[in-house]
């Protein structure tokens, strides 16, 4: 039996015609409100084509303005999820110690930073510490905040999949080998946690994305990021719109090229899964 079967019930001539419908509806809804935003856009004469002609004979607009704004966009992402990984492997094991108080305090940990928003965070952190100390140069400041609300707030995310990843297994995994004579701490280390690591590599991947898309969060505290460097882009060339449009291109080129790396790797451990 399926597990689409076991899930739900195939469904039959009628919703599958409703579906259809619903699916034609939305696309017409979606086409209309592009249509609408085109004309208004149009009419207010932010689609020109000179407008767009920067982007194609002036170097200046991509090497002065969109490759440091990508610059500063993966500056933040890459060290953002290295400590993520970091904080949510520490948190995550924590969550599962046999320790009552240290899974408790982990638990409240986690739990906060991921019902606190990512934008509160960057502000907090920004004008309430890194902007007034002097941990981190006054340039750094800004790039300091932001990675620490991006760590925090995806480090509890990646304890959670870390959690529930072990959770997940078979409950014959760390029976087997409390009944060789390892610790708890050594059965989640040496059998749980590699198995739960290798399943939520996916999961980790399309977190990536996230962090992302996150990281233009910090326009609001000055960072310069795509998003804040499109709008230098945008007042130097008076074509603010084209040039969002532009940011947002790259934006969505990015992301989707890692969801198919995170659909490409599903496959292959689904693939190693199927062969072992």
């Amino acid at each position: 039996m399926s597990t689409q079967a076991v899930l739900f019930d195939a469904p039959g001539p009628k919703a599958r015609l409703r579906h259809k419908l619903f699916t034609v509806v939305g696309v017409l809804l979606a086409a209309a409100i592009v249509y609408v935003v085109y004309v208004q856009f149009e009419a207010a004469g932010q689609l020109k084509g000179f407008m767009w002609e920067p982007f194609v004979t002036d170097p200046e607009v991509w090497t002065s303005y969109l490759i440091p704004g990508l610059r500063g966009t993966f500056t933040a992402a890459v060290i953002s999820i290295v400590l993520a990984v970091v904080f949510g492997l520490l948190f995550g094991m924590g969550r599962l110690s046999p320790l009552a108080p240290v899974r408790w305090f982990c638990s409240v940990i986690v739990e906060f930073f991921r019902s606190v928003p990512v934008l509160l965070m960057m502000v907090f952190a920004y004008f309430g510490y890194f902007a007034t100390s002097d941990i981190v140069p006054n340039q750094h400041a800004p790039l300091a905040a932001v990675v620490t609300a991006l760590t925090l707030y995806n480090g509890a995310v990646i304890a959670e999949l870390v959690r529930s990843g072990v959770h997940g297994l078979p409950s014959g995994q760390a029976e087997a080998g409390l009944a060789v004579g390892l610790s708890p701490g050594q059965v989640l280390r040496s059998i749980q946690l590699p198995q739960a690591l290798t399943a939520m590599l996916p999961a980790l991947v399309g977190q990536l994305v996230v962090v992302l898309k996150d990281s233009a969060l910090g326009y609001g505290i000055t960072y310069l990021e795509l998003l804040n460097w499109s709008k230098t882009l945008g007042s130097a060339y008076a074509n603010t719109v084209p040039a969002y449009i532009v940011a947002g291109v790259l934006f969505v080129i990015i992301n989707y090229a890692l969801t198919k790396l995170a659909v490409y790797l599903e496959g292959r451990l689904k693939k190693r899964r199927a062969k072992a």
